[in-house]
C-alpha cells in the first residue's frame, strides 16, 4: 500500500513538471498574447491596395444577414469586393446574399458564384475558396490580397483596414486573427477558453509569428493572404485535401520564407457560432481532432497519456489523498496520514499551477476565476472528443464540409 502511495506521489511530480514547464515555455503559450486591438495601427500607406473579400459558404442563409453587410460596410479606403461561393447550398443562400447586397446598395461590390462540382481530392471549402481566387469580375484588375473569412464571421467595420496596414507595414504575406468565439452559455463557457487555450499550446503565436522558426499557424476564419504567395504556392491546390485548412496554408506560405502572423481578436473579428450544448461542440471538435493526431493511433495513445497525467491526475490525487487520509484518521488506514496528505497536497498544487496557467483564458473571455479550476473536466471531455474521432475515423464516418 505504501508503494502505491509513492507511486501516485511521483505522478503528481510529474504532473507539477508539465505545468512548470508549460509556465516557463520561453513561447508563454498561456498568456492569450498578442491581441490585435492591443497594439496601435501602423500608419496608413501612400496607396490603399486592392482586396477581394471570399466567403465560402454552404447553407448560410440565416448567418449571411448578420455577417454580409458589415463585409459591404467596411471603412476601407481602397477597392473592395465581396465574393461569396454557394457551395451546394439548399436553403437559399445565393438569394439571400443579394437580397443583401441590393438593401446595402452594394450590389455593384457583391458577385455571387454559384459552386462548380467539387473536384476528386479537394475538400468543399478549400475548393470554394480557390473558386472565389480565380474569379475575375468584368473590367477589374487581379487583387492585392485575399480576406479569406468565414460565413459566421462578423467583422467591425475597421477590420479589412487593419488587416491591410498590419500586412503593408510589416509585408506580411498571410495574416490571421482567431476571432473571438461566443462564450455565453454554460457549455460555451465550460469548452470555448480550453479551446482557444489547447490551440494556443499546440501553436504558441510567438512561434508562428517568429520568422526563424519553423512552426506555422492562421485561423481560417480570418486570413488575409497576399495574392503572389497564394499563386507562388499553385493556388489552394496546395491544400486541397486538407480539412485542417488554416495551418496547412500558413505552412505552405511560410516555406516561401515569408512572414506570416497570427493574433487573437478582442471582438473586431467575432465569431457568431452559438453552441448551446455540449453536442454541438462535441461535433464541431471531433470533426478534425484526430486529423491533428495525423490518424496515427501511436499519437492518440501518447495524447491520451498526456490527457490523464495533466488533468486527471492532479483532482483525482486530491480526492485519493483526502479520502485515504480521513480514513486513517478514523483508524482504519495502514499508512501513516502524513503521507496520505501529502499525495493531497502534490495533487492540490499541481491543480493550482493548471488554475494560475490557465486564468488568462478564463480572464481574456470575462468570466469568474473559479472557472479557472474546471479545466480538468474539459480535459477529459475533450480527450473523449478525440477518442470519438478516431473511433469515427475507423467505421468510416466523417462529418463536415465535405
Amino acid at each position: 500500500m505504501i508503494a502505491l502511495v509513492y507511486a501516485l506521489y511521483a505522478l503528481g511530480g510529474l504532473s507539477i513538471l508539465v505545468w512548470l514547464y508549460i509556465l516557463m515555455h520561453p513561447a508563454r503559450p498561456w498568456d492569450f498574447q498578442p491581441v490585435a486591438e492591443d497594439i496601435p495601427p501602423p500608419p496608413d500607406p501612400e496607396r490603399w491596395p486592392d482586396v477581394r473579400i471570399v466567403v465560402p459558404s454552404r447553407n448560410e442563409s440565416e448567418s449571411l444577414p448578420h455577417t454580409l453587410p458589415a463585409l459591404l460596410k467596411q471603412a476601407y479606403p481602397g477597392r473592395a469586393e465581396v465574393v461569396v461561393i454557394d457551395d451546394r447550398s439548399t436553403d437559399g443562400t445565393a438569394d439571400v446574399a443579394r437580397k443583401i447586397a441590393a438593401d446595402c446598395g452594394a450590389q455593384d461590390r457583391l458577385h455571387v458564384l454559384v459552386g462548380q462540382l467539387l473536384p476528386e481530392g479537394w475538400v468543399g471549402k478549400v475548393w470554394a475558396m480557390e473558386q472565389g481566387r480565380r474569379h475575375e469580375a468584368e473590367g477589374s484588375a487581379p487583387p492585392k490580397y485575399y480576406l479569406l473569412t468565414d460565413a459566421d464571421i462578423r467583422h467591425a467595420e475597421g477590420s479589412l483596414k487593419r488587416l491591410v496596414l498590419e500586412s503593408e507595414q510589416d509585408a506580411l504575406a498571410l495574416n490571421s486573427r482567431m476571432a473571438r468565439l461566443r462564450c455565453v452559455s454554460g457549455p460555451e463557457r465550460l469548452l470555448i477558453p480550453p479551446f482557444v487555450f489547447f490551440f494556443n499550446l499546440l501553436y504558441p503565436m510567438r512561434r508562428a509569428n517568429n520568422p526563424a522558426d519553423p512552426l506555422a499557424a492562421s485561423a481560417g476564419g480570418c486570413v488575409l493572404l497576399e495574392r503572389e504567395a497564394i499563386e507562388k504556392a499553385g493556388g489552394f491546390a496546395c491544400i486541397q485535401g486538407e480539412i485542417i485548412d488554416d495551418v496547412n496554408l500558413s505552412r505552405a506560405i511560410k516555406k516561401q520564407k515569408r512572414a506570416i502572423r497570427l493574433a487573437l481578436s478582442r471582438g473586431d473579428v467575432e465569431s457568431l457560432r452559438e453552441y448551446e450544448t455540449l453536442d454541438t461542440i462535441w461535433t464541431m471538435v471531433r470533426r478534425t481532432a484526430f486529423t491533428e493526431l495525423r490518424y496515427s493511433f501511436a499519437r492518440l495513445l501518447g495524447a491520451m497519456a498526456g490527457l490523464m497525467l495533466t488533468f486527471v491526475v492532479p483532482p483525482l490525487l486530491v480526492a485519493l489523498g483526502l479520502a485515504a487520509s480521513l480514513y486513517g484518521v478514523l483508524g482504519g488506514g495502514e499508512v501513516p496520514v502524513f503521507l496520505t496528505l501529502l499525495v493531497a497536497a502534490h495533487g492540490f498544487f499541481a491543480w493550482g499551477l493548471m488554475a494560475a496557467v490557465y486564468r488568462p483564458a478564463t480572464e481574456f473571455f470575462g468570466l469568474s476565476r473559479a472557472w479557472s479550476w474546471t479545466l480538468p473536466l474539459a480535459g477529459v471531455l475533450y480527450g473523449g472528443m478525440t477518442l470519438d474521432s478516431a473511433l469515427r475515423h475507423l467505421t468510416g464516418i466523417q462529418r463536415g464540409w465535405r
